[in-house]
């Protein structure tokens, strides 16, 4: 039966993938400042194993018991877990060692147009123009935004690396809404606990050491917000609105990080940038006015 979305639950799920986008764009030029004292493999794990270990905590502290997750829900957990947990933080950070944090983070938006595009095409999720004029002006407004950046910063094998990490986590996106209706800070644990542990076991493995409890500290509460909570607020926004429509919302973590930088490091606000938050503002607003509609 196609789902049926109604505007509340889009202005709420929009809301909430605006949330995670906005804690994960941070999270990028957070883990370029780390990643020079850190092998890129291990700061990886140790990115979600904060996360992992963050909402386990928090799991303890409420007295919840075991997790409820069902035979047809393993496979999708396990795509999630190696695309999501594996493979694509283990990209990203590879891509960092050889790109800027600013390009990296701008590199980004590839991400919602990839989710969007899977869900569309591979899961036939409800697609109509106005969906798609919303979308192509998020990823119109990104590209504005990258002109800010300096020419040739993103032309690189280190840029190819951040857009194949774009790729996994829009499959791992994907996978995560096929079993949304799992309880959120579970699917983010499990995910951060297992693919942190396989990453930094790895790294160590081929030849990484690690770091002193500074990075280890800063990484894991880096991976606590920008990874764990993100991926919370991620999932509860799949159930209201879809993994094409919360990959939309996403895209919108550039400019977000972009505007941070406007108001708390005093950058200069540019032409490029209006013009980049107007368009992206457009589709947001085009998403979150969705009229109810079935698909």
């Amino acid at each position: 039966m196609a789902k049926i979305f109604i505007l509340g639950d889009v202005r709420k799920g929009g809301l909430l993938a605006l949330a995670a986008a906005a804690l994960f764009g941070l999270s990028t030029p957070a883990a370029k400042a780390i990643v020079g004292n850190v092998a890129p493999l291990v700061l990886a794990g140790l990115l979600y194993l904060g996360s992992g270990l963050g909402l386990l905590l928090f799991r303890l502290l409420r007295g919840e018991g075991g997790v409820a997750l069902e035979r047809r829900d393993l496979p999708w957990l396990a795509g999630a877990v190696l695309f999501g947990g594996g493979l694509g933080p283990a990209l990203l950070m590879w891509g960092l060692v050889r790109t800027t944090g600013s390009a990296a983070s701008l590199l980004l938006t590839l991400e919602g147009v990839f989710t969007a595009l899977i869900a569309w095409i591979v899961f036939r999720e409800p697609f109509n123009r106005r969906i798609g004029l919303g979308m192509a002006a998020i990823f119109i407004g990104a590209v504005v935004l990258a002109l800010r950046g300096p020419p040739g910063a993103a032309a690189s094998w280190g840029a190819a690396a951040v857009a194949a990490a774009c790729l996994c986590w829009a499959i791992d996106n994907n996978c995560t809404s096929r079993i949304s209706h799992v309880d959120a800070p579970t699917l983010a644990m499990i995910k951060g606990l297992v693919a942190g542990s396989v990453n930094v076991v790895l790294g160590l493995a081929i030849g990484g050491a690690m770091p002193g409890i500074g990075p280890v500290a800063a990484a894991g509460a880096v991976g606590l917000l920008g990874y764990g909570l993100s991926l919370v607020l991620f999932v509860l926004a799949l159930r209201e609105v879809g993994a094409a429509r919360t990959g939309a919302y996403f895209s919108t973590a550039p400019f977000l990080g972009a505007v941070l930088g406007v108001v708390a490091l005093h950058e200069p606000l540019t032409v490029t940038l209006i013009v980049a938050g107007l368009l992206m503002a457009f589709g947001v607003y085009l998403h979150l006015t969705e009229p109810a509609a079935e698909g």
